[in-house]
């Protein structure tokens, strides 16, 4: 037997006289035991005293690093996580799921942090906002990590994935985590987690483990922790209701088990290639994680006249679906999570009898195969047929979280999107559609009530990722009975753990807070040109200013013949003085970026690498023949890159003989780092 432990305050503690058995969903026999007292004191000063503070210490690229060293290390051992998880009842392909899926997902937080978040501690949220007509008092909203803990309250179906999910954004973020997995499937999360101490890259402090209970954990949280939780709507309602959580006005984050749907367009008859991806998404989804999915179908929507089509297409392929010990190559669909979980489910299937027919699939008469799977937790797939959902409640608020689905019939695609609704609130909604009226109608009518709308055809099939395939790029999560809240959702999921603040002050002052340079700031000169300079060496507000030029009519005509850019406002000068925008003939906009850019270059090979892109490019006076142009290039903000090179932020002003400003930009280059 397992004898799964608890990792609190640096120590590992194993369970004790009041633990819970854990059972194997394979056999039904108990495997392992957890649970034992927690320590409100121990815990939460460990993560206040030592990981945050360490965390926050870091920039966002600092702890990127930490998470993709994580996932790489992870990735190493993930055969010892796939050989402990048969025994949670899922299959090979259902690691794939859990296992490499929260690998993914925790690369794909450590590249965004790279990428979309500054070298920094302070992460600037929008544009400078100016407060004042000289600019001398601007504001900006800024967000800074909570000083407080994470707490992470997991479901049992994804005991890896649902828990790197949560801890990837958390840790970028700058919070330390303490992680309560369901207890059924703890003994994965465990094993993940011994994995990642085992590779020392996390400050002491930055994650825990409660194997078991909470016991009063909740009663001690602030104002700066926040608890995420995924699971069942009511266990949602009991949490976030708590007298703690809500006297403190903890931050709390609730991804729960919702009525999803899938929707069949009007378009989609039998024969086209709609049809059959509907065919196969549902049956996907029904038979995936044996149905214990968040995300999973629970209602099939489809027009009436297709209702026979679709019960028939879906039957015969669940048919195909053989069950059994997941360990065994020819099985396809393994166990729910333990014999209560399937006694809850058969519970749920008689209220549904009560609006239902079950037209395919039946728990008396099921082939398990394996020898010592026969007391498993099992159940076939089952596929259930609503014929009158206009009045049926049951299937609309009911949800058997196991491989059970409802069909109904929809007139037309108002009733359609009426009863997609009808769910309260979903976490995501699917569409199998080639008609790109049906998906705006849909759209319109029904993102209000899903975190998630997945539309799918013909052009996106081969690589759409799937209904219930939540990615870490976009938000996870719903309103209503799906809990109200987002998790992942790229840089959005890591400000849960942020606290945006609107700072208002100087443009100096606003440079040191966000550690950019602000337009209006001090500048300086380097002791030579900037280009001659490595990325090191560059600082903030380094400024070059430029000889000025001044624009022929020549130059004009020159560079309208040469790029055929013969625009009337540049050629023909009465047509351009009956332009409200132009006092006659103007030069182009781009021709003024290449005499930008002539002005400030050095043209010598040195550390400047590349030209990468120009962000914001606005045009605020016409010059005309005879007007010169200066310009101003400044060092806005720097972010390392690897090695060997970095990436300089420039803001480049034009500004023409009266000083005023004409052009404005921020151009990007690769710098090349010293050494």
């Amino acid at each position: 037997m397992l004898h799964i432990q608890s990792f609190i305050a640096g120590q590992w503690q194993a369970p004790d006289s009041s633990a819970r058995a854990i059972e194997n969903a394979i056999t039904g026999t108990t495997m392992a035991e957890a649970g034992g007292p927690v320590s409100a004191a121990d815990i939460l000063g460990y993560a206040n005293d030592h990981g945050g503070p360490a965390l926050r210490a870091m920039t966002f690229h600092d702890r990127a690093r930490m998470l993709k060293a994580l996932a790489t290390h992870l990735g190493t051992h993930k055969q010892a996580l796939y050989d402990l998880s048969f025994a949670t009842g899922a299959t090979a392909k259902d690691h794939l799921i859990d296992i490499d899926g929260g690998i993914g997902t925790m690369f794909v937080f450590a590249s965004k942090g790279r990428r979309e978040m500054p070298d920094a501690r302070v992460y600037r949220d929008g544009a400078v906002e100016q407060l004042s007509r000289q600019g001398t008092f601007l504001g900006q909203h800024i967000c800074t990590p909570k000083p407080g803990v994470a707490v992470h309250i997991n479901a049992f179906n994804f005991p890896v994935w649902g828990m790197l999910e949560k801890l990837a954004p958390a840790i970028l973020g700058g919070m330390p985590v303490i992680v309560k997995p369901a207890t059924a499937t703890c003994y994965v999360t465990e094993l993940a987690v011994k994995l990642m101490l085992e590779a020392d890259i996390l400050p002491p402090g930055a994650l825990q483990l409660v194997s078991g209970g909470l016991g009063d954990l909740l009663d001690h949280l602030g104002s700066q922790d926040v608890v995420s939780f995924t699971g069942s709507a009511a266990t949602g309602l009991k949490l976030r209701s708590h007298p703690g959580l809500l006297s403190q006005a903890t931050s709390f984050i609730a991804e729960q088990d919702s009525l999803n749907a899938s929707l069949l367009g009007p378009d989609a008859v039998p024969g086209t290639s709609e049809f059959d991806l509907f065919i196969k998404e549902v049956a996907r989804e029904i038979t995936v994680k044996a149905g214990q999915k968040c995300t999973a179908v629970r209602r099939i929507l489809v027009p009436r006249a297709q209702e026979q089509a679709v019960v028939e297409a879906l039957r015969g392929r669940l048919a195909g679906v053989s069950l059994g010990d997941p360990r065994r190559d020819d099985v396809r669909m393994g166990a729910l999570v333990n014999q209560a979980q399937r006694r809850d489910v058969l519970e749920t299937i008689a209220a549904l009898r009560t609006e239902a027919t079950c037209v395919s699939g039946d728990p008396d008469e099921m082939t398990i195969l394996g020898e010592d799977a026969q007391s498993g937790a099992f159940l076939p797939p089952m596929l259930f047929h609503c014929a009158d959902p206009d009045s049926a409640q049951v299937v609309h608020d009911t949800e058997a979280f196991g491989p059970v689905a409802t069909l109904m019939g929809y007139r037309d695609i108002d009733h359609g999107v009426a009863l997609l609704n009808r769910g309260g609130g979903s976490l995501v909604a699917s569409l199998i559609t080639h008609d790109t009226a049906i998906a705006e109608e849909v759209a319109f009518g029904a993102a209000a009530y899903h975190g998630r709308l997945y539309i799918n055809d013909r052009t996106s099939m081969g690589e759409a990722t799937g209904h219930g395939s939540p990615l870490p790029h976009m938000v996870h999560g719903g309103p209503g009975r799906a809990g109200g809240g987002e998790e992942m959702g790229g840089v959005r999921g890591v400000m849960h753990y942020m606290q945006r603040t609107a700072i208002q002050g100087s443009p100096d002052m606003l440079h040191a807070i966000g550690a950019t340079w602000v337009p209006g700031g001090q500048q300086s000169q380097g002791p030579l040109h900037p280009f001659r300079r490595y990325f090191e060496e560059l600082e903030l507000g380094e400024t070059l200013h430029t000889a000025p030029r001044t624009i022929t009519l020549k130059d004009i005509e020159h560079f309208a013949h040469f790029t055929g850019d013969t625009f009337y406002a540049h050629m023909d000068e009465a047509a351009a003085k009956r332009n409200p925008f132009f006092p006659g003939r103007v030069a182009h906009g781009y021709l003024l970026l290449s005499f930008a850019a002539g002005l400030f270059v050095d043209p010598d090979e040195g550390p400047v690498l590349a030209n990468t892109g120009l962000d914001g490019l606005r045009f605020m006076e016409p010059v005309s023949p005879g007007d010169s142009i200066a310009v101003a290039l400044t060092v806005k903000a720097k972010t390392p890159r690897n090695e060997d090179y970095g990436e300089v932020r420039w803001h480049v002003r034009l500004t023409n003989q009266e000083e005023a400003q004409v052009a404005e930009y921020e151009l990007l280059t690769m710098v090349a780092r010293a050494g």
